[in-house]
Protein backbone atom coordinates (compact mmCIF):
# COMPACT_ATOMS: atom_id res chain seq x y z
CA UNK A 1 0.00 0.00 0.00
CA UNK A 2 1.19 3.53 -0.78
CA UNK A 3 -0.43 6.90 -0.15
CA UNK A 4 -0.54 9.68 -2.72
CA UNK A 5 -1.79 12.54 -0.58
CA UNK A 6 -5.20 11.41 0.67
CA UNK A 7 -5.41 8.65 -1.95
CA UNK A 8 -4.50 5.13 -0.85
CA UNK A 9 -3.27 2.69 -3.50
CA UNK A 10 -3.70 -0.90 -2.43
CA UNK A 11 -2.14 -2.89 -3.92
CA UNK A 12 0.77 -0.60 -4.82
CA UNK A 13 0.57 -1.49 -8.52
CA UNK A 14 -0.09 1.00 -11.31
CA UNK A 15 -1.15 0.55 -14.93
CA UNK A 16 1.20 2.70 -17.04
CA UNK A 17 -0.25 5.28 -19.43
CA UNK A 18 0.23 3.98 -22.98
CA UNK A 19 -0.78 5.98 -26.06
CA UNK A 20 -3.41 4.24 -28.16
CA UNK A 21 -3.73 1.44 -25.61
CA UNK A 22 -4.96 2.46 -22.17
CA UNK A 23 -8.34 3.67 -23.35
CA UNK A 24 -11.52 3.25 -21.32
CA UNK A 25 -12.15 -0.31 -22.49
CA UNK A 26 -8.66 -1.56 -21.61
CA UNK A 27 -8.63 0.25 -18.26
CA UNK A 28 -11.96 -1.33 -17.33
CA UNK A 29 -10.67 -4.74 -18.39
CA UNK A 30 -7.64 -4.39 -16.10
CA UNK A 31 -9.80 -3.09 -13.26
CA UNK A 32 -12.23 -6.01 -13.52
CA UNK A 33 -9.44 -8.57 -13.49
CA UNK A 34 -8.27 -7.10 -10.17
CA UNK A 35 -4.97 -6.36 -8.48
CA UNK A 36 -4.33 -2.90 -9.91
CA UNK A 37 -4.23 -0.01 -7.45
CA UNK A 38 -4.32 2.80 -10.03
CA UNK A 39 -5.10 2.86 -13.75
CA UNK A 40 -3.73 5.57 -16.03
CA UNK A 41 -5.30 7.17 -19.07
CA UNK A 42 -3.23 7.42 -22.25
CA UNK A 43 -1.34 10.72 -22.22
CA UNK A 44 -3.23 13.87 -23.13
CA UNK A 45 -1.86 16.88 -24.99
CA UNK A 46 -2.22 20.11 -23.02
CA UNK A 47 -2.59 21.93 -26.34
CA UNK A 48 -5.46 19.70 -27.44
CA UNK A 49 -7.08 19.78 -24.02
CA UNK A 50 -7.04 23.53 -23.49
CA UNK A 51 -8.09 24.17 -27.08
CA UNK A 52 -10.95 21.67 -26.62
CA UNK A 53 -10.01 19.62 -29.67
CA UNK A 54 -12.56 16.92 -30.43
CA UNK A 55 -10.00 14.11 -30.75
CA UNK A 56 -8.45 14.97 -27.39
CA UNK A 57 -11.78 15.28 -25.60
CA UNK A 58 -12.80 11.85 -26.90
CA UNK A 59 -9.84 10.30 -25.07
CA UNK A 60 -11.04 11.70 -21.74
CA UNK A 61 -14.06 9.41 -21.38
CA UNK A 62 -14.05 7.35 -18.21
CA UNK A 63 -16.52 5.81 -15.77
CA UNK A 64 -16.62 5.51 -11.99
CA UNK A 65 -15.74 1.79 -12.10
CA UNK A 66 -12.21 2.70 -13.23
CA UNK A 67 -11.34 4.60 -10.06
CA UNK A 68 -8.83 5.44 -8.82
CA UNK A 69 -7.75 6.94 -12.14
CA UNK A 70 -4.77 9.07 -13.19
CA UNK A 71 -4.90 11.38 -16.17
CA UNK A 72 -1.48 12.17 -17.63
CA UNK A 73 -0.89 15.47 -19.43
CA UNK A 74 2.08 16.67 -21.45
CA UNK A 75 3.27 19.96 -22.85
CA UNK A 76 5.96 22.65 -22.63
CA UNK A 77 3.96 25.73 -21.57
CA UNK A 78 3.56 26.04 -17.78
CA UNK A 79 0.42 28.15 -18.00
CA UNK A 80 -1.24 25.79 -20.47
CA UNK A 81 -0.21 22.79 -18.35
CA UNK A 82 -1.75 24.47 -15.30
CA UNK A 83 -5.00 25.08 -17.17
CA UNK A 84 -4.97 21.45 -18.32
CA UNK A 85 -4.53 20.30 -14.73
CA UNK A 86 -7.56 22.35 -13.72
CA UNK A 87 -9.61 20.63 -16.42
CA UNK A 88 -8.33 17.23 -15.25
CA UNK A 89 -9.38 18.06 -11.70
CA UNK A 90 -12.79 19.32 -12.85
CA UNK A 91 -13.33 16.08 -14.75
CA UNK A 92 -12.94 14.21 -11.48
CA UNK A 93 -9.61 12.43 -11.95
CA UNK A 94 -7.98 11.10 -8.80
CA UNK A 95 -4.39 11.95 -9.86
CA UNK A 96 -2.87 14.42 -12.32
CA UNK A 97 0.32 12.98 -13.78
CA UNK A 98 2.84 15.06 -15.73
CA UNK A 99 4.61 13.32 -18.59
CA UNK A 100 8.33 14.11 -18.67
CA UNK A 101 9.34 10.74 -20.06
CA UNK A 102 7.84 10.25 -23.52
CA UNK A 103 10.70 9.70 -26.01
CA UNK A 104 8.60 10.07 -29.19
CA UNK A 105 10.21 12.48 -31.63
CA UNK A 106 7.04 14.51 -32.17
CA UNK A 107 6.84 15.13 -28.41
CA UNK A 108 10.56 15.88 -28.06
CA UNK A 109 10.41 18.39 -30.91
CA UNK A 110 7.86 20.36 -28.90
CA UNK A 111 10.26 20.46 -25.91
CA UNK A 112 7.83 18.27 -23.95
CA UNK A 113 8.01 14.74 -22.57
CA UNK A 114 11.56 13.48 -22.08
CA UNK A 115 12.96 16.71 -23.52
CA UNK A 116 12.21 18.32 -20.15
CA UNK A 117 14.94 16.17 -18.64
CA UNK A 118 17.30 18.43 -20.59
CA UNK A 119 15.59 21.67 -19.56
CA UNK A 120 15.29 21.54 -15.80
CA UNK A 121 14.26 25.19 -15.27
CA UNK A 122 11.28 24.63 -17.57
CA UNK A 123 10.51 21.33 -15.87
CA UNK A 124 10.49 23.11 -12.50
CA UNK A 125 8.20 25.83 -13.82
CA UNK A 126 5.74 23.23 -15.12
CA UNK A 127 5.59 21.28 -11.85
CA UNK A 128 5.24 24.52 -9.89
CA UNK A 129 2.41 25.76 -12.13
CA UNK A 130 0.49 22.48 -12.06
CA UNK A 131 0.93 22.02 -8.32
CA UNK A 132 -0.34 25.52 -7.71
CA UNK A 133 -3.38 25.00 -9.92
CA UNK A 134 -4.99 21.94 -8.31
CA UNK A 135 -5.63 20.21 -5.00
CA UNK A 136 -5.49 16.61 -6.19
CA UNK A 137 -2.23 14.57 -6.06
CA UNK A 138 0.30 15.61 -8.72
CA UNK A 139 2.83 13.03 -9.91
CA UNK A 140 5.63 13.25 -12.47
CA UNK A 141 6.95 10.46 -14.68
CA UNK A 142 10.42 10.77 -16.21
CA UNK A 143 13.46 8.90 -17.53
CA UNK A 144 17.16 8.92 -16.70
CA UNK A 145 17.84 11.77 -19.10
CA UNK A 146 18.18 12.42 -22.80
CA UNK A 147 21.12 10.03 -23.28
CA UNK A 148 23.74 8.14 -21.28
CA UNK A 149 26.01 11.20 -20.94
CA UNK A 150 23.23 13.46 -19.72
CA UNK A 151 21.59 11.80 -16.72
CA UNK A 152 19.34 14.33 -14.98
CA UNK A 153 16.91 12.14 -13.06
CA UNK A 154 18.29 12.75 -9.56
CA UNK A 155 18.16 16.51 -9.96
CA UNK A 156 14.77 16.34 -11.66
CA UNK A 157 13.46 14.19 -8.82
CA UNK A 158 14.61 16.73 -6.25
CA UNK A 159 13.03 19.54 -8.29
CA UNK A 160 9.72 17.67 -8.36
CA UNK A 161 9.88 17.16 -4.59
CA UNK A 162 10.81 20.81 -3.93
CA UNK A 163 8.00 22.06 -6.18
CA UNK A 164 5.38 20.02 -4.33
CA UNK A 165 4.91 16.88 -6.41
CA UNK A 166 3.16 14.11 -4.47
CA UNK A 167 5.24 11.29 -6.02
CA UNK A 168 7.47 10.54 -9.00
CA UNK A 169 7.81 7.60 -11.38
CA UNK A 170 11.15 6.63 -12.92
CA UNK A 171 11.58 4.55 -16.05
CA UNK A 172 15.34 3.88 -15.88
CA UNK A 173 16.14 4.17 -19.57
CA UNK A 174 17.23 7.26 -21.48
CA UNK A 175 15.10 8.97 -24.10
CA UNK A 176 17.57 7.78 -26.75
CA UNK A 177 17.04 4.16 -25.68
CA UNK A 178 13.26 4.30 -26.09
CA UNK A 179 12.49 0.70 -25.00
CA UNK A 180 15.72 -0.96 -26.12
CA UNK A 181 18.42 -2.32 -23.84
CA UNK A 182 17.81 -2.96 -20.16
CA UNK A 183 16.01 -0.88 -17.55
CA UNK A 184 18.65 -0.42 -14.84
CA UNK A 185 16.74 -0.68 -11.58
CA UNK A 186 19.73 0.55 -9.55
CA UNK A 187 18.77 4.07 -10.63
CA UNK A 188 15.33 3.59 -9.07
CA UNK A 189 17.09 2.65 -5.82
CA UNK A 190 19.29 5.77 -6.03
CA UNK A 191 16.30 8.01 -6.63
CA UNK A 192 14.43 6.42 -3.74
CA UNK A 193 17.36 7.04 -1.40
CA UNK A 194 17.55 10.70 -2.44
CA UNK A 195 13.87 11.64 -2.02
CA UNK A 196 11.31 11.78 0.78
CA UNK A 197 8.22 11.53 -1.46
CA UNK A 198 7.08 8.14 -2.84
CA UNK A 199 8.96 6.73 -5.82
CA UNK A 200 7.21 4.46 -8.32
CA UNK A 201 9.43 2.09 -10.30
CA UNK A 202 8.76 1.27 -13.94
CA UNK A 203 10.53 -0.77 -16.60
CA UNK A 204 11.09 -4.44 -17.48
CA UNK A 205 8.47 -5.82 -15.12
CA UNK A 206 7.65 -8.71 -17.42
CA UNK A 207 6.41 -11.31 -14.94
CA UNK A 208 4.39 -11.13 -11.69
CA UNK A 209 7.49 -11.98 -9.66
CA UNK A 210 9.33 -8.97 -11.11
CA UNK A 211 7.12 -6.54 -9.18
CA UNK A 212 8.22 -8.06 -5.87
CA UNK A 213 11.82 -8.23 -7.08
CA UNK A 214 11.80 -4.54 -8.04
CA UNK A 215 10.41 -3.49 -4.66
CA UNK A 216 12.91 -5.68 -2.82
CA UNK A 217 15.93 -4.50 -4.82
CA UNK A 218 15.08 -0.79 -5.07
CA UNK A 219 12.90 0.00 -2.07
CA UNK A 220 10.41 1.71 -4.40
CA UNK A 221 6.97 2.45 -2.96
CA UNK A 222 4.94 1.14 -5.91
CA UNK A 223 5.48 -0.61 -9.23
CA UNK A 224 4.14 0.55 -12.58
CA UNK A 225 3.50 -2.08 -15.25
CA UNK A 226 3.00 -1.27 -18.92
CA UNK A 227 3.79 -3.50 -21.87
CA UNK A 228 3.59 -6.77 -19.94
CA UNK A 229 -0.11 -6.14 -19.30
CA UNK A 230 -0.77 -6.34 -23.04
CA UNK A 231 0.29 -9.96 -23.35
CA UNK A 232 -0.84 -10.86 -19.81
CA UNK A 233 -3.68 -8.64 -18.56
CA UNK A 234 -3.86 -10.85 -15.45
CA UNK A 235 -0.38 -9.70 -14.36
CA UNK A 236 -1.69 -7.21 -11.77
CA UNK A 237 -3.79 -9.83 -10.00
CA UNK A 238 -0.87 -12.25 -10.12
CA UNK A 239 1.66 -9.66 -8.92
CA UNK A 240 -0.65 -8.63 -6.07
CA UNK A 241 -0.71 -12.26 -4.94
CA UNK A 242 3.09 -12.49 -5.07
CA UNK A 243 3.44 -9.29 -3.03
CA UNK A 244 1.28 -10.93 -0.34
CA UNK A 245 3.36 -14.10 -0.43
CA UNK A 246 0.60 -16.08 -2.13
CA UNK A 247 0.52 -18.24 -5.22
CA UNK A 248 -1.53 -17.52 -8.33
CA UNK A 249 -3.23 -19.44 -11.12
CA UNK A 250 -2.54 -19.03 -14.82
CA UNK A 251 -5.56 -18.10 -16.95
CA UNK A 252 -7.32 -21.01 -18.60
CA UNK A 253 -8.08 -21.16 -22.31
CA UNK A 254 -11.73 -20.45 -21.48
CA UNK A 255 -10.73 -17.36 -19.48
CA UNK A 256 -8.55 -16.12 -22.32
CA UNK A 257 -11.49 -16.58 -24.69
CA UNK A 258 -13.88 -14.71 -22.39
CA UNK A 259 -11.48 -11.79 -22.01
CA UNK A 260 -10.91 -11.42 -25.76
CA UNK A 261 -14.61 -11.88 -26.53
CA UNK A 262 -15.79 -9.25 -24.06
CA UNK A 263 -13.07 -6.72 -24.91
CA UNK A 264 -13.54 -7.05 -28.66
CA UNK A 265 -17.33 -6.72 -28.52
CA UNK A 266 -16.94 -3.53 -26.50
CA UNK A 267 -14.46 -2.11 -29.02
CA UNK A 268 -16.83 -2.85 -31.91
CA UNK A 269 -19.71 -1.25 -30.00
CA UNK A 270 -17.80 1.97 -29.34
CA UNK A 271 -15.51 2.47 -32.34
CA UNK A 272 -16.12 3.12 -36.03
CA UNK A 273 -15.37 0.22 -38.37
CA UNK A 274 -11.90 1.32 -39.45
CA UNK A 275 -10.71 2.15 -35.94
CA UNK A 276 -12.22 -1.04 -34.52
CA UNK A 277 -10.49 -3.29 -37.06
CA UNK A 278 -7.15 -1.60 -36.44
CA UNK A 279 -7.50 -1.88 -32.67
CA UNK A 280 -8.66 -5.52 -32.77
CA UNK A 281 -5.73 -6.56 -34.95
CA UNK A 282 -3.34 -4.79 -32.60
CA UNK A 283 -4.74 -6.41 -29.48
CA UNK A 284 -4.96 -9.82 -31.14
CA UNK A 285 -1.21 -9.76 -31.63
CA UNK A 286 -0.75 -9.23 -27.89
CA UNK A 287 -3.52 -11.46 -26.57
CA UNK A 288 -2.39 -14.46 -28.59
CA UNK A 289 1.13 -14.29 -27.16
CA UNK A 290 1.81 -17.72 -25.68
CA UNK A 291 -1.55 -19.05 -26.84
CA UNK A 292 -1.49 -22.57 -28.38
CA UNK A 293 -1.54 -22.11 -32.16
CA UNK A 294 -1.62 -18.35 -31.67
CA UNK A 295 0.45 -17.87 -34.81
CA UNK A 296 -2.22 -19.66 -36.84
CA UNK A 297 -4.89 -17.32 -35.47
CA UNK A 298 -2.79 -14.25 -36.25
CA UNK A 299 -2.29 -15.50 -39.79
CA UNK A 300 -6.04 -16.03 -40.21
CA UNK A 301 -6.85 -12.57 -38.90
CA UNK A 302 -4.42 -10.85 -41.23
CA UNK A 303 -6.79 -11.78 -44.06
CA UNK A 304 -10.06 -10.45 -42.66
CA UNK A 305 -11.50 -7.17 -43.92
CA UNK A 306 -13.99 -6.19 -41.19
CA UNK A 307 -14.17 -6.11 -37.41
CA UNK A 308 -17.13 -8.49 -37.29
CA UNK A 309 -15.34 -10.94 -39.58
CA UNK A 310 -12.36 -10.79 -37.21
CA UNK A 311 -14.53 -11.57 -34.19
CA UNK A 312 -16.17 -14.48 -36.00
CA UNK A 313 -12.74 -15.91 -36.84
CA UNK A 314 -11.67 -15.59 -33.19
CA UNK A 315 -14.85 -17.36 -32.05
CA UNK A 316 -14.30 -20.24 -34.49
CA UNK A 317 -10.67 -20.58 -33.38
CA UNK A 318 -11.58 -20.84 -29.69
CA UNK A 319 -14.51 -23.17 -30.38
CA UNK A 320 -12.09 -25.55 -32.11
CA UNK A 321 -9.47 -25.21 -29.36
CA UNK A 322 -11.93 -25.73 -26.51
CA UNK A 323 -13.51 -28.75 -28.24
CA UNK A 324 -10.14 -30.42 -28.85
Amino acid sequence: MVRLGDLELDPALVLAPMAGITDRDFRLLIRRLGGCGLVSMEFISSEGLTRQKEGTLRLLQFVAAERPLAIQIYGADPARMANSARIVEALGADVCDINMGCPANKVLRGCAGAALGGNLPLAAAIVRAVRGAVRLPVTVKFRLGLHERAFSYLELGRICEDEGATAVTLHPRTARQHFSGRADWEHIARLKRSLRIPVIGNGDVTAPEDAHKMQRETGCDAVMIGRASLTNPWIFRQAAAVLKGEGYALPTLAQRHALIHDHFLEVVRREDERSALHKLRKFTGWYTHGLPEGRRLRRLLSQVTSAHELIEAVERFFAEMLAA
